[in-house]
């Protein structure tokens, strides 16, 4: 699944600005970025709710500006917040949404609700429901007729930690074989723990695209204890090869590649300065988003 210079305007206000979204199938991908920043409009326009102002759209072998019908019948997907008939138990609501989208077999109901620890509430009506169970439940409606792509938009939104882990490890176990999923989340911590990729957004931009290990392992800092920190900063901040040199705690963060650490440490000695602890201090996804984001605003 792919967009090429996916663009949508509302008016005079530009949602989505060329954007070119790589989602390798059988993977999970989050759709990372602030509220506002174009990732409801991008899922709308790949379930063919909305038509892009321009650019097209990639979807199991198709290039179009318009999503065929064949293609959505093939996708599953959440808009934040699932809506279902209160009255209704939660088997009776996935009895219905399965008839009106074309029928299926019924043990598909309970294989569903198995899937999604909801066998022991299935006949317990949908307003008795915790928030955590609604959002089970559309999960399972999203896995109607196995779909060979999930579109989650916000699917942990207003669930408490244990609910938010619980989705969490559920939406993990969904992406597994050649199902495809995009993660639409501006919770970064949610998007680390549970995506192989991410595609960071912002004011409708894509700005950084890729695995998650390889995007915060761009940016290793070395952290590092010294006999003499603050004379330790002049003397790093000389070596051209250097970007920079922070204080942290009770150390210092360096932004070198993490292959030169000897080489560091060796200048520290060279002036007398001796090394009391070294070692690789990984960026959080948390960090590359906000000097990314940053970056941009700038």
């Amino acid at each position: 699944m792919a967009t090429r210079g996916l663009t949508k305007w509302y008016g005079d206000v530009r949602a989505v600005d060329a954007v070119d979204l790589e989602v390798p199938r059988g993977s999970i991908v989050g759709l990372l970025g602030p509220n506002g920043s174009g990732k409801t409009t991008i899922i709308g326009c790949l379930l063919g709710l909305l038509r892009p102002t321009a650019g097209t759209m990639s979807l199991f072998g198709h290039e179009s500006a318009a999503v065929p019908d064949e293609a959505v019948r093939r996708i599953g997907a959440i808009m934040e917040t699932p809506a279902f008939y209160p009255f209704l138990s939660g088997r009776d609501n996935l009895r219905f949404f399965q008839g009106i989208s074309g029928g299926g077999p019924p043990e598909e109901i309970d294989r569903l609700l198995d899937v999604v620890g909801l066998t022991d509430r299935a006949g317990a009506r949908f307003n008795t429901y915790s928030l955590g169970m609604k959002h089970r439940l559309g999960l399972a409606y999203s896995l109607l007729g196995d779909p060979d792509v999930l579109l989650l938009d916000e699917p942990t939104n207003g669930l408490d930690p244990a609910g938010m882990a619980e989705v969490r490890h559920l939406i993990r176990s969904l992406g597994g074989g050649e199902r495809t999923v995009l993660l639409a989340s501006h919770l970064l911590h949610e998007v680390e723990q549970v995506c192989d990729a991410v595609a960071i957004l912002s004011r409708g931009r894509l700005i950084a695209q890729g695995p998650v290990a390889e995007l915060i392992g761009r940016t290793d800092r070395l952290y590092v204890r010294t006999t003499d920190d603050l004379r330790a900063v002049t003397v790093l901040e000389d070596l051209d090869w250097v970007e920079q040199v922070a204080a942290e705690g009770d150390g210092l963060t360096v932004l070198v590649e993490t292959a030169r650490s000897a080489e560091v440490s060796a200048a520290l000695a060279a002036a007398g300065i001796h090394v009391a602890e070294m070692r690789i201090r990984q960026t959080s996804l948390e960090e590359y988003f906000l000097e990314v984001t940053g970056e941009e605003a700038e």
